[in-house]
């Protein structure tokens, strides 16, 4: 098997696979639908409600990181998901029922959207984790890159799938086929062999556990400043419904299905950044800072298109950019994160990641309402700008990073990125940390 496919070897991991893509494509379809019906149907265009959706979506990743967090370490990871899957099939179910029977109001869509962000908070942190189960720790990296392919690929078949049926049958069916979609990954966790598991040990009960991941990640400067990177382009870059939604309708005053092609066209670019980030064997530093500054140029592009067309074809580079960043800052705090740290240090990482957007998605939409969609980009530019900045000045003054001239050319220059630790140095650096922490608790309590 092909070494960017490594991962599938494992008889778990493919089954897993297999559900997460139908899952993921079922929700990906609820939410093309969720955002048109809240743009279009509820909503006279108001750019604000949908960013205001998003942010009650979101919200919860970042008021339960603490207790997800603990749940991903704690319990068995299998049957938290088991849960968190069932109570998302219920809402997609409830949701779809109101918008057939022409009850659905736009509090309805906030209330659902609430709840949902409150079983995605606690689902996302333990199925990150769980993917650590599923393969050996040198798989990981891949393993990681290709769970992102997989969610891309959805990505890429549940947008234009919605908004054909947006516009043949209307948004409620949509959301129907979302709750059965969750039949997929309910199968994959039960029928898993769990004898194949590469399980980790449970964290116990003991007082300070949450304090200990975050002083866990205050100690390790590297994570902190992809957290940073993180914060700064989940929070103002990653509100694509509001880009892709506004630009379709205001600028280019197009419907459903164009708008279920544009973002079928990001996730396009998607799929090549996650199998890029799959061929490589570890998660590096400066492929996040790199992708970062390009994520910022993409979007810069994006924001100048002076067509649909163009429009489209400017975020596929975007869909590069944004994938190859995030999959492989995913990937490196992952890998780089003692076992028993896991739950708690990806739960942190996804409530900066997806808990920024209360903050950026109504900053966002409003900017599209009152200053145009393009502007809007200009700040999702702008963010993966910064992001990169902040990194290679930390890296500059903390790590030794340094600009040098290519021997062949005076004019190119190069950034020369200092060495990465080896696994077997990160592995001995995480377990000298969690002996720091745990001495520091005993101390304290």
């Amino acid at each position: 098997m092909s070494a960017m496919f490594r991962s599938l070897r494992f008889f778990n991991y493919r089954l897993w696979t297999i559900g997460a893509i139908v899952s993921n494509t079922g929700a990906w379809m609820q939410r093309t639908a969720q955002d048109w019906i809240v743009l279009t149907e509820l909503t006279d265009h108001d750019a604000a409600a949908l960013g205001f959706t998003m942010a009650l979506q979101f919200g919860p990743l970042l008021l339960l990181m603490p207790i997800a967090g603990i749940i991903a370490d704690r319990f068995d990871r299998r049957v938290v998901l088991l849960w968190t899957q069932f109570s998302q099939f219920i809402l997609a179910l409830g949701l779809g029922i109101l918008v057939i029977s022409g009850y659905v109001e736009l509090w309805h869509v906030y209330v659902f959207a609430l709840l949902l962000g409150v079983a995605t908070a606690i689902d996302a942190p333990v199925r990150q984790a769980f993917v650590s189960e599923l393969v050996s720790d040198k798989d990981l990296p891949n393993a990681v890159a290709l769970n992102s392919m997989s969610f891309q690929s959805a990505r890429l078949i549940g947008p234009a799938i919605a908004g054909v049926l947006v516009a043949a049958i209307g948004s409620g069916p949509v959301f129907l086929v979302n709750a059965a979609s969750f039949a997929g990954v309910l199968a994959s966790l039960w029928f898993i062999r769990r004898n194949q598991l590469y399980p980790v040990a449970k964290l116990g009960r003991a007082k300070g556990q949450i304090r200990d991941g975050l002083r866990y990640v205050r100690n390790r400067p590297d994570i902190l400043i992809v957290l940073v990177m993180v914060f700064l382009v989940g929070t103002f870059g990653f509100n694509f419904p509001v880009f892709i939604s506004t630009m379709a309708t205001t600028e280019f005053g197009k419907g459903a299905a164009e708008f279920g092609l544009l973002s079928s066209m990001m996730a396009v670019g998607a799929i090549v950044g996650s199998l890029l980030a799959a061929r490589r064997e570890r998660a590096r530093l400066g492929v996040v800072v790199v992708g970062s500054a390009f994520f910022g140029i993409a979007c810069m592009i994006a924001a100048l298109a002076p067509s649909y067309w163009t429009f489209g074809a400017a975020l596929t580079i975007v869909g590069v950019s944004s994938l190859t960043m995030m999959t492989t800052a995913n990937a490196y705090v992952q890998t780089s994160t003692t076992p028993i740290m896991r739950g708690r240090v990806m739960a942190l990482y996804l409530a900066i990641f997806a808990g920024g957007t209360p903050i950026g998605a109504p900053i966002v939409g409003w900017a599209a309402n009152e200053l145009g969609a393009r502007w809007a980009l200009g700040i999702g530019s702008l963010s993966g700008l910064l992001a990169a900045a902040a990194a290679l000045i930390w890296l500059f003054y903390s790590r030794g990073m340094r600009v040098g001239r290519v021997p062949e050319s005076r004019f190119r220059l190069r950034l020369r990125f200092p060495p990465e630790p080896t696994p077997d140095e990160e592995r001995e650096l995480a377990t000298q940390e969690i002996a720091i922490v745990e001495t520091t608790t005993r101390r304290t309590s």
